[in-house]
């Protein structure tokens, strides 16, 4: 049985109309019911078991160039009644008489009918899951000395009302285990990850083995071990397929967000039908890849999820947009607008992006390469966005040399320009893998989705510390 409205169509109705009446030009209501819950087992103990709930609305109002906003945990009429008002208060004379907002409802985007709601699921077997998972990455051997499994899940429901006679709702499902694996050894101590996240309910665990992501993360951590220095200079770089897709989220994805762009704070400004990369990349951003973590019906803005084509064959096609920034360019949002919570103003932000696969044989790529670096999964990083230069780490990662992958790396950066990276890129092999991930900016955090094939791109700084 679905569940009931978060806020009725005539409150809402109500609810903007007021704020046109206080000298709005466009306004918007964000309603979210969002419950979660986690588990933490470290040292064989839970370390954590927490539960939450959270509800409110934002109300958003613009005029010319000012936005106003306010948001409440209160989601009776006279409570955003008062949001509104607050949120209006920026605009400067009231314009008196009253707009109507006519709104259509669409029909609300529910969990697909195979989803084991999370919440309907006893912490009994949610914490089991965590034993399971750290008695089999303890079994990979004596060397493992930590372990630490985390699970969480969440359910949002969302509900946006807009000016424009937007009226849409969401319901979003999504579920998290991840496993980090301590490893001690003549060369101090090492660590592996590894983590499944899908906009999926509980049936992902019918899939995924939760001793199957111990034993990848506890080989990380055991391969470290016997790690050496990582080279130092420009070298050829493969990056196994899923583990780059970071890179390009953050040192070329963030680029094309059109908030960047009309602050001409981007390195890809007037770029648009210009050759940016190389024939070989096509970048999509796509939220309607089902079960990946950047998956969603509508955005935040009340916009359909879509698939929006970045760079074709290396040509760079489009930004990515929400409703605000589209609509002062006179177009249409490309369902790219996002937020934390209600509390928050949304923005754009990055759904599912991926480079689509090419053709290559991912073995052949490695056998081409008479000397390089071969990066199995990268670690965390940053960029700036008005030059495109990045620094990346690495977590797992090891030399090739005579086309053949050998000896494991100590950890290292990466480090480069995003543009320049795309335009080295010389070959894509068909093995496409996508990761999950959480996005930050401007403070604010999302789940998304990175994705690439094997590829290997022909120069890339390498800070490691071997003479």
């Amino acid at each position: 049985m679905a569940a009931p409205p978060l806020i009725e169509a005539d409150v809402l109705e109500r609810v903007l109309s007021a704020s046109l009446a206080k000298g709005g030009e466009a306004a918007e209501v964000f309603a979210e019911d969002r419950q979660t819950s986690s588990a933490v087992l470290d040292d064989r103990r839970i370390e954590e078991l927490a539960g939450g709930r959270e509800r409110g609305a934002g109300i958003r109002v613009v005029v010319g160039e000012t936005t106003g906003f306010a948001h409440t945990a209160d989601l009776s009429e006279p409570g955003l009644l008062a949001a509104a008002e607050a949120a209006a208060a920026v605009a400067r004379g009231g314009g008196g008489g009253t707009k109507r907002a006519a709104l259509e409802r669409r029909r609300p985007v529910a969990p697909r009918e195979d989803v084991r709601l999370p919440g309907d699921v006893d912490k009994a077997i949610k914490l089991e899951l965590l034993h399971r998972a750290d008695e089999a990455a303890r079994s990979a051997g004596a060397a493992i000395t930590q372990v630490q499994v985390g699970y969480g899940d969440s359910r949002r429901r969302v509900l946006i009302a807009t000016t424009d006679g937007v009226h849409a709702e969401d319901d979003q499902v999504r579920t998290r285990f991840g496993v980090g694996c301590v490893a001690t050894g003549d060369t101090g101590m090492q660590t592996g990850h590894e983590t499944v996240a899908r906009t999926e309910g509980f049936e992902v665990f019918s899939r995924v083995a939760v001793e199957d992501l111990a034993a990848v993360a506890a080989r990380r951590a055991l391969s470290k071990l016997a790690a050496v220095p990582a080279p130092s200079g420009e070298l050829p770089v493969v990056l196994a397929g899923g583990s780059g897709g970071i890179l390009f989220h953050e040192a070329c994805g963030h680029g094309l967000e059109a908030d960047h762009i009309v602050k001409d704070a981007s390195v890809y400004v007037g770029q648009v039908g210009e050759q940016v990369a190389s024939p070989l990349v096509t970048l999509v951003d796509d939220g309607t890849v089902v079960g990946e973590w950047g998956n969603y019906g509508v955005d935040d803005e009340g916009r359909p999820a879509a698939r929006n084509v970045l760079i074709e064959n290396g040509v760079l096609t489009d930004y990515m947009w929400d409703w605000l920034r589209a609509r002062k360019e006179g177009r249409a949002s490309s369902g790219n607008g996002r937020r934390q919570s209600y509390q928050h103003l949304p923005m754009v932000r990055m759904t599912n992006t991926f480079l689509l696969a090419g053709t290559e044989d991912p073995d052949e790529l490695v056998a081409q390469t008479p000397r390089g670096v071969y990066v199995a999964k990268l670690g965390g990083g940053q960029v700036n966005t008005a030059t495109g230069d990045f620094v990346f780490g690495t977590s797992e990662a090891y030399l090739i040399e005579g086309g053949r992958i050998t000896a494991p790396l100590r950890d290292f950066n990466l480090i480069g320009n995003g543009p320049e990276v795309l335009r080295r890129i010389d070959a894509v092999a068909n093995d496409f893998a996508m990761m999950p991930g959480t996005c930050g900016k401007d403070g604010q955090s999302v789940p998304v989705g990175c994705g690439q094939a094997t590829l290997r791109i022909t120069g890339v700084t390498i800070g490691g510390t071997a003479a």
